[in-house]
Formats: structure tokens, C-alpha cells, sequence
């Protein structure tokens, strides 16, 4: 037999500027890279877990035992909380964008009795479950959680935080206050709002799984760890009910952090292979985030998406989301249409921006490890040169000028 032996890959950089996942940290590529050989037991390894959980722990702002990372991606941690939804559970999920419509899709799926899931193997239409099918562009809100947790009493009931597929933020008070007053366990995506925005999970009592991803606010490797994090109530439901599943099972996939019978053990315990540069990387990502702040890191994601977003609107384009890391637009009038067509330009120059995956066709702007004035300069000229060459016809010094002067005005102020 004659094998084909291809070229090394070589992938060139890119500047990730869409809605994740973002451009990861020097130091923690350097973590990566830079750890030795080592034995997925050895001490060092260990006490990085160990460190990890900890860090963990400040960035969710939680005293929850149960706090740990999925390795995998962001779709990894959500399975993992969803596997507590049992066959006939009756749940309400609210989608309002891609990424909580795949949620749903995961949780009809979860919900599922053998004869749903035989009409209807890929998208079964379980009757346990009610989607509250949210506008494009509409953040979901206490109200309508209310009014729907009040008529359905369901088991649990889900929702995103922050849903890049519109760059929606969510309304999460009203959405926990909603579940304590039904008795509902609240599920939460929070893939795009961990390690972004400031807040503690603790304060949210109605919510009882919460689950992220390494590739947005925490900024690490991709295929790292997605942090979870669950309550003991959460912990106690999937003992007395179980889990269809053994991977990604809330409770056994704990124990792989040394969190066993709602106690942090020795940090010697068994793990799965859990490899010494994904904890390294993962370690070093944590101490970023938590040495920048918590607060300050949403204050300057707040401060550089203002900066963007006038840019943009200066440009004639038409902001729709409310996110402080990723700016979705329309695009003038007259370029009305093109939207895939300037980011396909945008794309094979290694400008990386995302239209929406659904309709309707919008442009998505991220500024995910880009909160400084020479990365936000940088993706308005690149955008603004975009724009033109589509025939846009702007003045990009005048809008340079003016970004220029939302920095000045701000030093000034200090």
C-alpha cells in the first residue's frame, strides 16, 4: 500500500475578532509549551489541580464544592450539567440565538422518551419540554420567565446568560428570582459571560448548574477545561435520580478533580489522564484572569466595546447587541446583503469576524483578549478598510479621528 505523507501544517496567525473563540494569552501558550514530561500523577500536576479548583471558586464567586473544569470545549460542560435531565423531565428553555437553540435542541434531546426519540431521532419534539422561542435581537427577561416557570411548574428551566448568536445579554436576577419562587432548578449557559462580566453565582440562589467554556472569557487553549460549577441541590437531585451517562456524568467527573461525597479529598486521588500542559495552561489562564480582576476585566471590556461600537455606528452600521465583547450589526443600507461577503473578505486576509449562523444575516464583531487602544485601532482600520472595498465609501481618518478621541478623553479624565 502507498501512503500520501502531506506537508507539515502551517496555520498562519489570525486576529480572532468574532464572538469566540478569542486570541489566547502569550503566558499561557508559554504554559503550554513549557511544561515538562511529566506523569499525570506527579505532584506538581496535582497541585496545579488542586490550585485550579481554588481559582475557580473566585472567578465564579462561589463557595460550591462542585466546581470544577470539563476537558473538552464549552459544549462539553453544557452536556455535562445537562445530563441531569432525565427522559419525561418537564423543563422550559428559552433560546433567543444559535447557541441557546442548540442548547434546546440538547435539552429536547436529554428530555426525550424512546418513542420521541424514534419519531424523531436528530430533533425529537418532546412534549415534557416547552421552547420559548424568543425574537432575533430580544434579550430574554424576568417577565417572561415568570410568566412562563408560573403556568408550567416545570423541573428545571434553562437559559443563556450572554447569547452570541445575537449578542443578547439575558436577564439572570429575574430569571433566578423567577425559578425561587416556582421551585424550579435553573440551568444557566454562561459560556460567554464567565470571566467577562462581574458577578457571583452565589447571588443567584434560583440557578442551581452553571457551565462556561475555556474560549472566551477565561482564554485559554480551546481544548482545555469548561468550567461547571453546581449546588449542592443541584449534586443531590442527580444521586437520587442518576445520569444516563458515564462521561460527563456531574458527580463522577468530579471525583476526577479529587471532589468526592461533597469534599475536596487529598490531592492525590486518581484522575483520568488529565494531561500536565492542559493543566499547566489552564492554571496560568485562571491566574490572568483573577490578576487583572474581575471588576477592572469588565470595566475594560465595557470601556473598549463603547469605543467600537461608536466606531462602527460612525460608519453608518446599525448595533443591535448589548454585549461588552462582541459588537452584531447591520450593515448601511446600501451594503445591505453582503454581510457574508465582507466577512468572507475580512476572513481570507486573517481578519476573523463572524456573520450570525442564523437569520437574520448580521456581521459580528468580538474583542475577546482585545481590550487595549492599539487592538481596538487596529480592528476599526481593518474594518473600516473592509467596509470601503465593498464601496462604503468612508472617511476612515475622520473615524480614526474620533476613536482617537474617545482614548484621549478618557486619559484626560485620569
Amino acid at each position: 500500500m502507498t501512503f500520501q505523507i502531506f506537508s507539515s501544517l502551517e496555520i498562519p496567525e489570525t486576529l480572532a475578532a468574532g464572538p469566540g473563540p478569542g486570541n489566547t494569552d502569550q503566558r499561557v501558550l508559554q504554559a503550554f509549551a513549557g511544561a515538562g514530561v511529566a506523569d499525570h500523577m506527579q505532584a506538581d500536576v496535582l497541585r496545579g489541580m488542586v490550585e485550579c479548583k481554588e481559582m475557580l471558586r473566585q472567578l465564579w464567586g462561589t463557595q460550591n464544592t462542585y466546581t470544577y473544569g470539563v476537558g473538552g470545549t464549552g459544549f462539553s460542560a453544557l452536556d455535562c450539567m445537562f445530563n441531569a435531565i432525565l427522559p419525561g423531565d418537564s423543563v422550559v428553555a428559552f433560546q433567543n440565538g444559535t447557541f441557546s437553540g442548540v442548547d434546546a435542541l440538547t435539552i429536547r434531546m436529554k428530555a426525550a422518551t424512546r418513542a420521541e426519540l424514534s419519531a424523531d431521532a436528530m430533533s425529537p419534539q418532546a412534549a415534557s419540554v416547552t421552547v420559548v422561542d424568543v425574537p432575533h435581537g430580544t434579550s430574554v427577561t424576568g417577565e417572561m420567565v415568570e410568566s412562563v416557570l408560573a403556568e408550567k411548574k416545570p423541573k428545571w428551566a434553562f437559559m443563556a446568560h450572554w447569547e452570541t448568536g445575537s449578542g443578547r445579554i439575558n436577564d439572570l436576577q429575574g430569571f433566578s428570582e423567577a425559578c425561587e419562587r416556582h421551585g424550579v432548578m435553573g440551568l444557566i449557559d454562561a459560556v460567554s459571560s464567565l470571566g467577562i462580566e462581574d458577578f457571583s453565582i452565589d447571588d443567584y440562589p434560583g440557578v442551581v448548574g452553571w457551565a462556561s467554556c475555556p474560549q472566551k472569557g477565561v482564554l485559554c487553549l480551546p481544548l482545555t477545561y469548561a468550567p461547571v460549577s453546581f449546588t449542592d441541590r443541584y449534586i443531590e437531585t442527580v444521586q437520587v435520580n442518576g445520569c444516563a451517562s458515564y462521561v460527563h456524568h456531574p458527580i463522577l467527573e468530579a471525583r476526577h478533580w479529587g471532589i468526592m461525597d461533597g469534599k475536596d479529598v487529598a490531592a492525590g486521588a486518581y484522575h483520568r489522564t488529565h494531561s500536565g500542559y492542559a493543566v499547566a495552561a489552564f492554571h496560568e489562564a485562571l491566574r490572568l484572569t483573577l490578576q487583572h480582576g474581575r471588576a477592572e476585566k469588565a470595566r475594560d471590556y465595557a470601556f473598549h466595546e463603547k469605543a467600537l461600537r461608536d466606531a462602527v455606528t460612525a460608519m453608518g452600521c446599525e448595533v443591535t447587541s448589548n454585549m461588552t465583547s462582541l459588537v452584531v450589526l447591520n450593515l448601511p443600507g446600501d451594503l445591505a446583503g453582503r454581510e457574508k461577503e465582507l466577512v468572507g473578505n475580512c476572513r481570507a486576509v486573517g481578519f476573523g469576524i463572524w456573520p450570525t449562523l442564523s437569520e437574520p444575516v448580521q456581521v459580528r464583531i468580538g474583542i475577546l483578549n482585545q481590550i487595549n487602544r492599539a487592538a481596538i485601532t487596529d480592528i476599526v482600520t481593518r474594518y473600516g478598510k473592509a467596509m470601503n472595498d465593498l464601496g462604503a465609501g468612508l472617511d476612515l481618518e475622520e473615524i480614526l479621528t474620533g476613536l482617537d478621541n474617545h482614548y484621549d478623553t478618557a486619559l484626560a479624565a485620569e
